[in-house]
């Protein structure tokens, strides 16, 4: 690679890290800063980087969505997957279907495109993007019931949105679409993701648990090789490696292994540095003059997709599940674009079907939109709707237990609110569960190291020490001031 290439590429890389910081000030999504910087410095505006391959970008942008998807499951629980998997699931496959027909048939009507390439057109952009969404999502503490259901089908429509992509474009390049087939095909990616998934979990937790290793660098590089492991099988058996990641990650995330936190942060620099990645050589690959040239159809698009499309769309296929309206809006709002319709936008020029780049710089300009308008005001509508949850206080600090061997132990960090019954009380006075500690206290931007004597004061951050089987009665004990009905013992 050439050397100033290299260099560009890791100063965007350093802009993307710290545009977190804008994103907080002026909550603008990062993906926005991160395209748009990719666009700068691009072919069209600076030119320090002239990038066109949309071979490139459809493979790097899949081998990214590995560890964006992954750790998207990592971090759902069992508890909200079992709330949100019955309409998350049916806006992921009913849903799209629904949202590609409604678009191609408004954008053959009103834009006057042909039927076919039009149903094409519904059929690219007709997924929310799992790692637009996820990013936005996770920057506003949104509750966790309503923010599932959009990172689970986020995650899990991508198999229709292709295999819906794919059918029309066999169709407008001669070849037949043979339905029995596509339903098929598509309950074969689905099931076989899923089984993939649960299978790839035991696989980590048996090898990671058994390979007794006192190097920490063996745990990243056995579990890379499991996860690449377990995305190439799905795609040798044909079934949908998306799928197979979330559900790794979801049944993965919800056992215990060792060195599971060690791991979590491994997952948490790979997803973030493909987020950023990606953004950046979407916003590269594209010719701002070109786009431009077609920014009434993206506004009409978008403006069909955010306003009437995906409203119908999510009022209809959420009808059989207990939602409030409230919910229905802000699931609504939160169908974001990003990634998977851009690569799938690539898919009719490497077939011939978009020689002049149009349908890519449609769709390019109507997911900018979306980003722009839906990623900038979800926290608000959140707020307005009631669907903000309170933000803990977090710690400057961060204290974490790394093992390399079974242990029933675990570090879980704890804020005392305004309301607990706790503070201002001295920890001596507290009967916490049998081998509990309070390791340390985050005050404001001071770390204590605290005794019998020390008392807990309002907004506090305690790190404490505990077996897994008493977390919750910690917890409770840190709200409420007592734990009825167990074994204490006494913190000295």
């Amino acid at each position: 690679m050439n050397e100033s290439v290299l260099f560009v590429i890791s100063l965007l890389l350093i802009i993307g890290a710290f545009s977190s910081r804008l994103t907080i000030r002026y909550n603008v999504p990062v993906l926005m800063i991160l395209i748009g910087v990719g666009m700068l410095v691009g072919s069209d505006c600076l030119n320090l980087i002239y990038f066109d391959n949309m071979a490139l970008t459809q493979n790097i942008a899949n081998f990214g969505l590995i560890f964006i998807i992954f750790e998207s499951g990592f971090y759902t629980k069992k508890s909200s997957l079992k709330e949100s998997f019955g309409p998350s699931m049916t806006l992921a496959t009913l849903g799209i279907i629904v949202t590609a027909v409604l678009l191609g048939l408004f954008v053959h009507w009103i834009l006057k495109f042909d039927l076919l390439y039009s149903l094409m057109v519904g059929a690219i952009i007709s997924s929310t993007d799992a790692a637009a969404v996820i990013m936005i999502i996770r920057q506003n503490p949104i509750q966790k019931a309503v923010s599932t259901i959009l990172e689970v089908e986020s995650a899990a429509n991508d198999p229709m949105a292709i295999l819906l992509t794919v059918l029309m474009i066999q169709i407008l390049t001669g070849g037949s679409g043979n339905f029995l087939f596509f339903t098929s095909q598509l309950v074969w990616q689905l099931l076989g993701g899923i089984f993939i998934g649960y299978a790839s979990s035991r696989l980590a937790r048996r090898l990671l648990n058994g390979l007794k290793s006192d190097n920490k660098g063996h745990y990243y590089v056995l579990f890379l090789g499991v996860l690449l492991f377990s995305y190439s099988a799905s795609s040798i058996i044909k079934t949908n490696g998306i799928i197979a990641m979330f559900f790794f990650g979801y049944w993965f995330g919800n056992i215990d292994f060792i060195f599971k936190m060690g791991i979590s942060h491994f997952v948490d620099g790979l997803s973030s540095f493909f987020n950023m990645a990606i953004f950046l050589l979407l916003g590269l690959l594209v010719f701002p003059k070109s786009m431009m040239l077609l920014w009434k159809e993206g506004i009409i698009i978008a403006a069909l997709l955010i306003f009437v499309v995906r409203p119908l769309t999510v009022f209809a296929c959420t009808f059989p599940f207990k939602l409030s309206v409230k919910e229905k809006i802000f699931i609504s709002w939160g169908g974001i674009k990003g990634v998977v319709p851009v690569v799938l936008a690539t898919y009719p020029a490497l077939h011939g079907l978009d020689p002049e780049h149009k349908v890519f710089n449609i769709v390019f300009f109507a997911v900018l939109l979306s980003c722009l308008l839906q990623g900038t005001t979800i926290n608000r509508l959140a707020r307005k709707l009631g669907l903000i949850i309170p933000q803990q206080k977090k710690s400057p600090f961060y204290i974490q237990l790394l093992t390399l061997d079974k242990t029933d132990l675990e570090m879980i960090e704890v804020h005392i609110s305004g309301e607990s019954k706790i503070a201002g009380r001295q920890i001596k006075d507290l009967k916490f569960p049998a081998h509990t500690l309070i390791t340390a206290i985050i005050r404001g931007k001071e770390m204590i190291s605290p005794n019998g004597g020390t008392v807990i004061d309002k907004e506090d951050v305690l790190f404490i020490l505990t077996r897994k089987a008493d977390i919750d009665a910690v917890n409770y004990l840190m709200s409420e001031g007592f734990f009825p009905g167990a074994a204490c013992a006494l913190s000295v």
